[in-house]
């Protein structure tokens, strides 16, 4: 298994090109299971969790090519689901990867059928899909649960409703945006995540001909169309990688570019980097990172965006783990996302933990160490750790950064950090599987 060495305590500088955002190139790609034609994407990433969907897409017929040169960011995808033949999404893909539900809309929406397994991914809470399931039952959906899989089937296609999620949730906006891009009369979504990557799904589907009103607003109205077509569409900058990698900046008192950043999805992290002491402003080809003084103490709260993401509350963390003072972070998401603090704590780190809640006192210096990964961002909270630590970190398990972080070593060396891969077998690049 991999792992990853960082010597701490060089300064970032220079430039870093934001890789596409997986959370939006995830349901993007399920999207092409809604047509016949061929759906192009660009700028896709090339991760982990990226090669899983596209391996449950070839499963059930989907005919996918992927430019996958290691010189190249932004690497192309082709979809073309025109003679799909399996409607079933197994266990031992969906289990690695939350995202894999996304296929269930869509297939429910176009071939009537659909047998998806009720799907993994990081252990950071409960996340169930009942909001999902409810929504596609007033849409005319009849779902049995049976061992271990979502069984669901309509009589013709699914009918147009009212639906008023009872709370935030993008998984459920996404699958219900697709399932009501075919769907017979008008569905409207009450509560809907605002999240730029349900607005990215959102934009992408209305290219390739479905009628929606109301992107980037909590209320989404869809009216359904009885086929779409294929497009070229262009997946949204990455904004959780450009905060992880601003923190990164940050706690190294660096200057760094984000090529390809936007500001205007980055609002409410912006904000608190400003509160701590960190200069970030919009460049003509991304957003500019400047740490000249130590970071000062903040408070935080995670909330649905356009709030301060959960997903970066980890990395948020790490920086304020050298803070000048004492800083709060109270997590409202996900109950189970304070896996990272044990091992900041063997850094040398401050933490302690109340319920929801996290007080996290500034120490001068943080100290390497041997840590271990225990999901996807608090993978990338150690990272940031070990960049401004003294000596050396060994960071194990690191598979949970290949899920969501595109060429995160060759990134941070090229801004001078002393980071590099360990590989204790040998290694393969990510591949498809050859459909049948």
């Amino acid at each position: 298994m991999d792992k990853i060495r960082i010597i701490g305590g060089n300064r970032l500088t220079g430039k870093i090109q934001i890789s596409g955002a997986k959370n939006a190139a995830l349901p993007l790609m399920a999207a092409s299971l809604l047509t016949e034609d061929t759906l192009k994407l660009s700028n896709v990433p090339y991760l982990a969790d990226i090669v899983t969907m596209a391996n449950l897409l070839a499963q059930h017929g989907t005919n996918i090519s992927f430019s996958a040169s290691a010189q190249e960011f932004g690497k192309n995808m082709s979809l073309s689901s025109q003679y799909i033949n399996n409607f079933t999404a197994p266990y031992d893909l969906v289990r690695t990867m939350r995202a894999s539900v996304l296929v269930l809309g869509a297939l429910l929406a176009r071939f009537g059928q659909a047998k998806v397994s009720l799907p993994g991914g990081c252990a950071i809470g409960t996340r169930p899909i009942d909001l999902h399931l409810k929504a596609l039952e007033l849409m005319g959906a009849h779902i049995e649960l049976a061992e271990g899989y979502v069984h669901a089937h309509t009589h013709g296609r699914l009918k147009g409703s009212e639906i008023n999620f009872e709370k935030i949730s993008v998984g459920a906006t996404e699958n219900i945006l697709m399932a009501a891009s075919l769907a017979e009369g008008v569905t409207v979504l009450r509560n809907a995540a605002r999240e730029p990557e349900v607005c990215d799904l959102a934009y992408c589907l209305q290219k390739m001909g479905a009628k929606i009103e109301g992107i980037g607003t909590d209320t989404i109205r869809i009216t359904g169309v009885e086929k779409l077509h294929g497009c070229d569409y262009s997946v949204v900058p990455d904004r959780i990688e450009a905060g992880s990698f601003a923190a990164a900046a940050a706690i190294t008192g660096g200057d760094v570019e984000l090529i390809g950043a936007r500001m205007e999805h980055m609002q409410a992290v912006a904000e608190k980097f400003t509160d701590a002491g960190v200069e970030m402003y919009e460049t003509e080809r991304g957003v500019r990172v400047i740490a000249k003084e130590r970071i000062q103490c903040i408070d935080i709260i995670t909330q649905p965006y356009p709030g301060f993401p959960t997903d970066m509350q980890a990395q948020m963390m790490a920086l304020l783990c050298v803070a000048d003072g004492a800083s709060m972070i109270t997590e409202t998401i996900f109950e189970n996302r304070y896996m990272h603090v044990p091992e900041l704590t063997r850094m040398g780190a401050k933490i302690v933990v109340h319920g929801s809640s996290a007080m996290i006192r500034g120490e001068e210096e943080l100290v390497g160490a041997e840590v271990m990964a225990t999901d996807l961002r608090a993978s990338l909270s150690l990272v940031i750790a070990a960049l401004a630590a003294r000596g050396e970190t060994v960071i194990h398990r690191v598979y949970h950064l290949d899920r969501g972080y595109e060429r995160l070593e060759e990134k941070l060396s090229a801004c001078g950090a002393r980071i590099e891969r360990i590989s204790e077998r040998p290694t393969r690049p990510f591949s498809l599987t050859e459909a049948a």
